[in-house]
């Protein structure tokens, strides 16, 4: 495939950002259950995101990500403030995947621009980009703060048009949440999908140009 990729734009949280890794923390805390209490906080925070995007009652992603902890703890029986508080503090201080950061310095090396398009807030994506150590390789971090509209409406993907003056058939579009990189497909990104846990293919329109497992295998594809 013949491709002319500028930029390459990294979803955050489950991209680049691991979302489990405030509950495997405390998993001596939440218990044996702790991975599908994470699941099911990650699950809800998505689900408010587009569900309040299409009932017009936008909230940020630090409110939503509350709200959806707060399901999460209740539907484990959890009721334990001092948790509560500890899980948004380390959601806030996120780590990012082992190999995000080389794969972002290959990426800066071989000359491309490299952003985060995300639905997180400006001071939650701050805050993460700072705490994993990646605020020096990564060029934009966009956030949809200012259209207060969440993934996947095409209108957050005009922000990286919009925001770092490039075509969208020169974007390399990478997130590992199925429904965000058929959204960024559809709207005419090059996108590799990072299957991190073996899902099987969603039936939505926007085909992908690559697929991988893990951040490293974006600099593979881009020969970087």
């Amino acid at each position: 495939m013949d491709l002319d990729i500028r930029a390459c734009v990294f979803d955050a949280y489950g991209t680049l950002f691991d979302v489990n890794g405030p509950a495997r923390r405390f998993a001596g805390e939440i218990g044996d259950k702790w991975a599908s209490f994470s699941q099911t906080w990650r699950d809800k925070q998505l689900q408010y995101t587009w569900l309040r995007t299409m009932m017009g009652t936008y909230k940020d992603f630090r409110e939503v990500t509350a709200d959806a902890l707060d399901f999460a703890m209740e539907a484990n029986g959890l009721s334990d403030p001092g948790l509560r508080a500890r899980l948004l503090d380390l959601y806030n201080k996120i780590d990012a995947y082992p190999d995000a950061a080389d794969t972002l310095k290959a990426l800066k090396a071989s000359g491309r621009t490299t952003a985060i398009l995300s639905n997180g807030c400006t001071p939650m994506l701050s805050a993460g980009v700072t705490a994993s150590g990646l605020g020096e390789l990564l060029d934009h971090v966009i956030s949809v703060d200012g259209i207060k509209v969440n993934k996947p409406n095409p209108r957050v993907y005009e922000l990286v048009e919009e925001q770092m003056s490039v075509k969208p058939s020169n974007v390399l579009f990478v997130s590992s949440n199925a429904w965000d990189a058929h959204a960024a497909a559809h709207f005419g990104f090059n996108v590799i999908w990072l299957n991190r846990t073996g899902q099987p293919d969603e039936r939505l329109p926007g085909a992908f140009a690559a697929r991988g497992t893990q951040l490293a295998d974006v600099a593979k594809f881009l020969k970087a």
